[in-house]
């Protein structure tokens, strides 16, 4: 089973994730991608999960459009950054919004308790009835370093023909090879290819973290599920660490979202992130 981590270790990130990322120019330009994918697999009516939700952006997203979504994530902080969204939305079960658009539930469930609840035999902590659907965004996948768990895990709670849209950090990320490199710094510019996982400071911990290739996923996931697409995100725009570039040029690199918007499957699982998506057999 898949070395596991302490997901409470993000409760330092939560106060400033928005400000620092989803309303950051990078992450205007990359949220919308991913969202465009999640809008042609899921739809107003079905019920979806999302496993490591950080503030719940995505999720309030899909509620807003019908979709009924069950929210997870380890961190108790991120859990009540997103409860607070849903709730000033009304779109939490019950509420106002919910009525007329779809329903936000929220749950402090970590992608590790998913895994070892499978492998223990015991019931999903994700309850009711198969999902359509099961999405992860930017980066949540990168916590754990065996896969093959997740899918089979996945596999139980995912009704035939359901869709899963993951959006993992990739081991090829010609940004951070070249910015490291010309930093003097090699062993960071290749850390992301470490089978072992590179560390990495998350608040005041340090956690591994692993990078799965595309082709990695594929084969993890290909006893349950079969693979749409995969395609780049993030291969021309910096990791949000470099944001700094998107700052003083944010024209330039608004048409280099929108050229790799235009050819994103032709560069697959290339970039600081990519999008993969599975159909469940």
């Amino acid at each position: 089973m898949s070395t596991m981590i302490n997901p409470t270790a993000f409760d330092a990130f939560a106060e400033a994730y928005d400000d620092d990322f989803t309303h950051s120019t990078l992450g205007q330009l990359l949220r919308p991608r991913v969202w465009n994918v999640l809008a042609q697999h899921f739809s107003a009516g079905q019920h979806v999960l999302e496993l490591t939700c950080g503030t719940g952006e995505d999720a309030l997203w899909l509620a807003r459009r019908g979709v009924h979504v069950t929210a997870t994530d380890g961190s108790a902080e991120m859990v009540e950054k997103a409860k607070a969204k849903a709730e000033a939305a009304g779109v939490t079960r019950g509420g106002e919004e919910a009525r007329r658009w779809g329903s936000l539930e929220i749950e402090q469930i970590s992608l590790q308790e998913v895994i070892e609840g499978y492998f223990a035999g015991l019931r999903s902590p994700v309850s009711g009835p198969p999902f359509d659907g099961v999405f992860s965004n930017f980066g949540g996948l990168n916590t754990i370093g065996e896969w093959r768990s997740l899918a089979a895990a996945l596999a139980e709670i995912v009704r035939p023909g359901g869709t899963v849209i993951l959006v993992p950090m990739g081991p090829f990320c010609p940004w951070e090879i070249g910015w490291y490199l010309a930093h003097g710094q090699p062993r960071q510019a290749f850390r992301r290819f470490s089978r072992n996982g590179a560390p990495a400071k998350i608040g005041a911990a340090v956690i591994p973290i692993w990078y799965p290739s595309a082709g990695r996923l594929r084969a993890d996931f290909a006893p349950w599920f079969t693979h749409l697409t995969t395609q780049s995100l993030e291969l021309w725009l910096p990791p949000s660490y470099l944001d700094h570039f998107v700052n003083r040029r944010p024209g330039l690199f608004h048409r280099l979202n929108r050229f790799e918007k235009a050819t994103a499957r032709l560069t697959g699982g290339w970039g600081d992130h990519y999008i993969i998506v599975f159909k469940r057999n």
